[in-house]
């Protein structure tokens, strides 16, 4: 299993504001394992976002991408010591944050948020779907698998892709499309780096989520409008003792 690419930079940026004009330098290091050939380091320079001017360490040597880049980096690459500098930065620099970053992020895991729910089916031959997603983990490699009193199913089951949510975690979501047998018991079970042991969630049929939110905010209504009005039938009856009928004539 692949370990996650990762890449961390730093910036060097120097701004001439009379006219607005920004060039800056971006050093970055690029990998998926703590071994120097793993390592990639990439030094880019820039002028007004337009990047003319490159060494890549899978490259060799410096690469210019406008007239005055290559220019720049011809000039560069026939200066030996330059040349030495910038390939031993891989080493010199990448190296040692690599094991850090490597430490503090590819070591860790973090376990999947599990929702289980139904949803119409789009047609077919099944009249019900099941969704079975999965939120919030890391890394990104994981099992998710269905199983029907106890058996896996590998028939009517579609899966999403892992999705990046931008911040490091992932996402998936896996469909089964099934016909209801009385007193089966259909489970979604994933496996994950996160996990000692499988994780493993129980379909209750009985009411979707949703539905059974709905009886409860209803139930609550219902209950405290009882409250309310015993309340003041109550209050109704302590004024009533206090007061003195007169008869009419």
């Amino acid at each position: 299993m692949a370990s996650s690419f990762l890449s961390f930079s730093l910036l060097f940026i120097t701004v001439y504001t009379a006219d607005g004009f920004m060039h800056y330098v971006e050093t970055s290091c690029e990998f998926n394992t703590t071994k120097l050939e793993d390592i990639r380091f990439i030094q880019s320079y820039y002028y007004n976002k337009l990047e003319y001017t490159r060494f890549d360490s899978s490259v060799g040597k410096y690469v210019g991408f406008t007239e005055y880049g290559v220019k720049n980096a011809d000039y560069w690459n026939n200066i030996p010591s330059q040349l030495a500098q910038a390939k031993a930065r891989r080493e010199t620099y990448c190296l040692n944050n690599v094991k850090i970053d490597h430490q503090a992020a590819l070591t860790k895991s973090v376990k999947p948020y599990v929702v289980l729910d139904s949803e119409t089916p789009p047609g077919g031959k099944h009249p019900s779907m099941l969704v079975c997603s999965l939120y919030s983990f890391y890394p990104k490699t994981i099992i998710v698998k269905w199983l029907r009193d106890g058996q896996e199913v590998t028939s009517d089951v579609t899966s999403t892709e892992e999705m990046a949510d931008a911040d490091w975690y992932y996402q998936i979501h896996s469909h089964l499309e099934y016909t209801p047998r009385s007193g089966e018991k259909i489970s979604c079970k994933v496996e994950h780096a996160s996990l000692r042991e499988p994780l493993i969630t129980d379909w209750d049929p009985s009411l979707p989520e949703s539905e059974r939110n709905k009886i409860a905010i209803g139930a609550s209504g219902l209950i405290l409008g009882l409250i309310l009005s015993l309340a003041g039938f109550i209050y109704y009856k302590r004024k009533s003792r206090g007061r003195i009928l007169v008869p009419s004539n």
